[in-house]
């Protein structure tokens, strides 16, 4: 094919992905992040030719992506609440899902008393997109964020600082480095997918993200819940709030482990836009 114009080389992107059993969408964001545009300059550029350069690149990238890397380890970003994080293959691709966790506990901090300064951290920060998101879009927070791998604690910390979030980061195991301290938000977002489930995932996933940001380590994924439920109610100020997001199949089996770590106080079940359970929340009153 001759250098074509940017529909033609999508509508090739498109088949061919397709072929190979990858989201035709993908040729989309693809060739926006070689181009430097959004997808709406994108489509108003339809009629544009290529340059040479980026044909070549976008042809690569798009058999790269039809043989199974993520598209974001592809562009090295990946969206979050309306901003671009960057990522690798030592942090979690942020997922749409995780939006709805970090609106919600921005909508709980915009509720709360104005003129206060609220402690929140975030367990498990992988990209820091939970804690850079929380940081900016709420005011009046301090800001803090755990995670046990160097490498994700770099990614995180090259996110807030090209964010422009101010992110206090401490390495440890989810909530243990975190003793004595106490927060009026604890948000998180563990890993939780249950160990024999780990082979049936996607090769997308399974042979590109980080398992230990992945899979829970036990029969049905919630052995991360089962410690935070015992070392978090020393951490969670009053009046205070709770945050977790878990596996569609996990409701009941989560919502158990905070009910008992949390006896006298609220505890509810939340589901995700498509209606599958998906966030656990713990609120003091």
């Amino acid at each position: 094919m001759n250098i074509p114009y940017v529909y033609e080389a999508l509508n090739w992107a498109s088949s061919f992905l397709g072929e190979h059993g990858r989201e035709p969408q993908a040729a989309v964001w693809l060739l926006s992040s070689r181009m430097n545009e959004d997808q709406t300059s994108l489509h108003l550029d339809r009629a544009e030719k290529l340059t040479d350069d980026v044909w070549k690149v976008f042809q690569t990238d798009v058999a790269t992506h039809a043989s199974g890397v993520p598209v974001q380890h592809i562009t090295g970003e990946g969206a979050f609440y309306g901003r671009m994080f960057s990522v690798n293959e030592h942090v979690l691709i942020p997922r749409p899902e995780t939006e709805e966790l970090a609106h919600e506990v921005i909508q709980w901090l915009g509720s709360q008393k104005p003129g206060m300064t609220r402690r929140v951290v975030d367990i498990g920060t992988g990209s820091g997109a939970l804690a850079v998101t929380i940081a900016l879009e709420a005011d009046g927070i301090e800001m803090t964020a755990t995670d046990l791998m160097d490498e994700a604690l770099q990614k995180a910390k090259q996110n807030a600082r090209m964010l422009g979030a101010g992110v206090e980061f401490i390495k440890g195991d989810l909530a243990r480095p975190l003793e004595g301290r106490l927060f009026d938000v604890i948000v998180s977002n563990p890993p939780y997918i249950p160990l024999d489930q780990w082979e049936q995932l996607d090769d997308i996933v399974k042979d590109y993200e980080p398992r230990t940001a992945l899979v829970g380590e036990d029969d049905d994924g919630l052995f991360c819940y089962r410690q935070l439920a015992e070392d978090i109610p020393a951490l969670l100020n009053r009046p205070g709030l709770a945050a977790f997001e878990i596996g569609m199949d996990q409701g009941e089996g989560a919502l158990a482990i905070f009910k008992q770590a949390f006896p006298d106080e609220h505890v509810w079940l939340k589901q995700d836009i498509n209606k599958r359970d998906r966030m656990i929340f713990v609120e003091k009153k």
